[in-house]
């Protein structure tokens, strides 16, 4: 793999941590500025909304200039919102932090993607991708469980800045690393625009809305499923979102390995079993160790599905792929903030910190349709195309004989 997916990595890694480091530190936040948890919830809700408007917006935006450039000057865009997070004295403004520092993240991984698979051969697409998001999957290993301590012992804003610093690291290595790549030449909004028009890119989103949703569902609101319902002590949140990290991390690298090879099967496994374990935990939740097991499997499991989604829009739309790969990315953090926005909902409504897990299994069920309804139009449209080609090469001898004639 070239080096320049290093840098990619780089920004990834700082991008992912202050996306999910705030799960890990909901109740200091919420603390501080004396609101309720589920309130709080919209810290990830505003930050998931902001990726689902940002990703068109600024990849549109940076349209007329060089990917590389683009992808530094929105690694700028996140370091401005970092330092804005750790230095608001208002919720709100928290809020406008994380929305600011939002407005890059989609724009960055879905130009990215289109990088990364540019710098690899075909036959390798979705590894080169699984490897840029590995960044955002280390996050959860090393990035927000340090994140979560800087924030319980030194306070929640210091965790955001060295959240900043991260972000100043990676725009670093994204100006050391990345080779120069251009947009291509004849390429306008409106051929961006026209992948939208194809029905399987429009099902793979609305697959990634509801299957990464399911993953959302649930940790959104861990910190307090699991200090109030299995009985963990505040420091034990660390350690469980090292282990969701780490199945984040081998679904990712199992995802990007067979999703060149067998990308439907993995997409109907992944969905399916997230769905199943996404139920369990409404369980496993009162119990510790199952708790610790289930976490991990739900990490493994949601991020098993985002190389394939991701390598699914850019072959769908392989003819102008980077608005559609950004937009994509949207939509992973929409499900994000439909998932906390609908957690927080049961929540509120009494049902229990547990409750989020059904919303869960129910957006990853829903997804696990989708895709079976993606793969019979895929089926039928081949069928379709074998016909035709059958029917071509039977007329083409009487075609050649009445040319003779």
């Amino acid at each position: 793999m070239p080096l320049a997916l290093l840098a990619l990595s780089i920004g990834a890694f700082g991008i992912g941590t202050t996306e999910f480091v705030i799960m890990g530190l909901l109740p200091e936040v919420a603390g501080e500025y004396g609101v309720s948890i589920p309130t709080a919830g919209l810290l990830v809700t505003g930050y998931a909304l902001g990726v689902v408007l940002g990703a068109p917006l600024m990849t549109v935006l940076g349209t007329r200039i060089s990917r590389k450039r683009m992808l530094m000057l929105l690694m700028g865009l996140f370091v401005a919102g970092n330092v804005l997070s750790a230095l608001a004295p208002t919720f709100a403004l928290m809020l406008t932090g994380r929305v600011v520092a939002s407005l890059a993240h989609g724009a960055f991984f879905g130009i990215g993607s289109v990088v990364a698979a540019g710098l690899v051969a075909p036959e390798r697409k979705a590894g080169a991708i699984a490897m840029m998001f590995t960044g955002l999957t280390v996050a959860n290993v090393v990035g927000v469980p340090l994140g979560t301590f800087i924030g319980q012992n030194a306070g929640w804003r210091a965790t955001f800045l060295v959240v900043a610093g991260l972000g100043v690291v990676g725009l670093a290595g994204i100006a050391r690393l990345v080779p120069e790549q251009p947009r291509p030449e004849g390429v306008r909004l409106r051929h961006e625009l026209a992948a939208f028009r194809n029905a399987q890119v429009l099902l793979a989103m609305a697959m990634t809305v509801l299957g990464f949703g399911g993953v959302f569902a649930a940790i959104t609101y861990i910190t307090p499923m699991m200090t109030e319902t299995a009985g963990f002590a505040d420091s034990s949140v660390t350690w469980l979102l090292v282990l969701f990290g780490l199945g984040m991390v081998g679904g990712n690298l199992l995802g990007g390995r067979f999703a060149d090879r067998r990308l439907m099967p993995l997409l109907y496994v992944s969905l399916g079993a997230l769905a199943v374990v996404l139920a369990l935990f409404t369980v496993t939740a009162h119990h510790k160790v199952a708790a610790a097991v289930t976490i991990t499997l739900i990490g493994a499991l949601g991020f098993a599905t985002v190389p394939p989604l991701q390598k699914r829009v850019l072959d769908q739309a392989s003819a102008a792929p980077t608005l559609a790969s950004a937009v994509n990315i949207g939509a992973f953090n929409l499900g994000n903030a439909l998932a906390a926005w609908l957690g927080g909902i049961v929540i509120a409504a009494g049902f229990g910190y547990t409750a989020p897990n059904w919303v869960g299994a129910a957006l990853a069920g829903s997804a696990l349709v989708l895709a079976v309804v993606s793969g019979a139009l895929e089926r039928r449209t081949a069928a379709q195309g074998r016909v035709v080609a059958t029917a071509a090469a039977a007329a083409e001898p009487d075609r050649a004989a009445a040319a003779r004639h």
